[in-house]
């Protein structure tokens, strides 16, 4: 898989291209990171990439021709282009795993108080990975990445991307290594009894209890067994005894 990233600020994505997982699926020839600089499209020696808006405001624009001509420097038969930006579609590991699929991704990042919107016309999708405000694209673009690349095979063990969060719906179960006592906490006994099927059912029971706690909008969305049911109205009933 292919992932050019555009940006004004190519040094940005220097930690990207240098953290573990990128650099073991790079070299493995699983995934190409392509960091291209917007500049080198701009107009005149001082390569102009941002101006004042029309209708007045505070801020800079990111002038359309610059991002035009990067997008058709880098753009093939095979790509699937998207921006982040504050009006795009949630960001989600079921996403992550629809842009995983892809043969070549472009991601174009913005800067500043954002793009000229004629830009719109030439991506096929925007995200917004979450309902805050960054300085610029790249950090989006550093999360959509590394997230897409973990999920590609070879890069991590199946495995052990199956059970984490969000990937069934729900938040991981609590996990816990040695010592088994610890300042005198001590691992749940159930993990240390060699039962496979009584901790798979904690870890279940484990991992609706969590989401129930912190994201309670999960469950609605999660396709529950009749055994989730059974286990999530226990779970409940403990909460208000």
């Amino acid at each position: 898989m292919k992932i050019s990233i555009l940006t004004m600020f190519p040094e940005m994505l220097d930690s990207l291209k240098q953290a573990p997982i990128i650099q073991h699926a790079q070299a493995k020839g699983i995934a190409e990171i392509e960091v291209i600089d917007i500049r080198q499209y701009a107009d005149g020696s001082f390569r102009d990439i941002d101006d004042s808006p029309y209708g007045g405001g505070a801020g800079m624009i990111m002038r359309v021709g610059p991002l035009k001509r990067a997008l058709a420097a880098v753009k093939d038969a095979d790509c699937f282009t998207i921006l982040s930006a504050a009006a795009g579609v949630p960001y989600t590991q079921k996403k992550a795993h629809e842009y995983a699929a892809k043969t070549h991704l472009i991601i174009l990042c913005g800067h500043y108080e954002g793009m000229d919107a004629r830009i719109n016309d030439e991506v096929d999708e925007a995200v917004c990975i979450g309902d805050y405000i960054v300085s610029g694209g790249e950090y989006p673009a550093m999360i959509i990445t590394d997230s897409i690349v973990r999920l590609l095979d070879g890069v991590i063990k199946k495995e052990s991307t199956e059970e984490e969060s969000f990937e069934n719906g729900l938040l991981e179960y609590p996990q816990y290594t040695k010592p088994a006592v610890y300042d005198g906490m001590e691992v749940p006994s159930v993990l240390l009894s060699g039962d496979h099927e009584k901790i798979r059912l904690w870890r279940r029971k484990e991992s609706l209890a969590v989401t129930l706690k912190y994201r309670p909008e999960l469950l609605d969305e999660s396709s529950l067994s009749k055994e989730d049911q059974r286990m999530l109205n226990e779970i409940k009933e403990n909460m208000h005894e």
